[in-house]
């Protein structure tokens, strides 16, 4: 990892730290509402996924998949949310949102619906483990 990478003001702000996977930090939007992940590629620079390499590519996609299955599974959730948007946030991210019809925002889009929500702390941290043992990270 380059060592003049470091993660947007606004993402450690909004976010809780749940590791690192070979590319990517994985954080937790501190927002109750729903269960919402972001990986952040460890790229000094990269705004847009061509910004990444090939392998990089690769290498976002397989963390991904393995962060969405993993979610899809802890949450029962009906449908993912996929998106790399940073209009607000320019540093790479990819928010990946399971989503329950019915929820705060069923079916539009999260941003700005409602307020975010704090988590309860035992409810994170149990939500966090679980997320960590499938993904490898502990």
């Amino acid at each position: 990892m380059p060592s003049d990478w470091s993660l947007s003001s606004q993402l450690e702000k909004d976010t809780i730290n749940i590791g690192d996977l070979p590319l990517s930090r994985v954080l937790v939007i501190k927002d109750a509402h729903y269960p919402w992940l972001l990986l952040v590629p460890r790229r000094a620079g990269a705004v847009e996924i061509i910004d990444l390499d090939e392998v990089q590519q690769a290498q976002l996609m397989t963390e991904i998949s393995r962060v969405s299955r993993a979610l899809k599974e802890i949450t029962k959730c009906d449908k993912l949310n996929i998106a790399a948007l940073g209009n607000m946030v320019p540093q790479l991210h990819v928010h990946i949102i399971a989503r329950r019809s019915g929820d705060a925002a069923w079916p539009r889009p999260v941003w700005g619906v409602m307020p975010p929500l704090p988590h309860d702390p035992e409810e994170v941290q149990q939500f966090i483990s679980a997320l960590r043992r499938k993904i490898w990270l502990g």
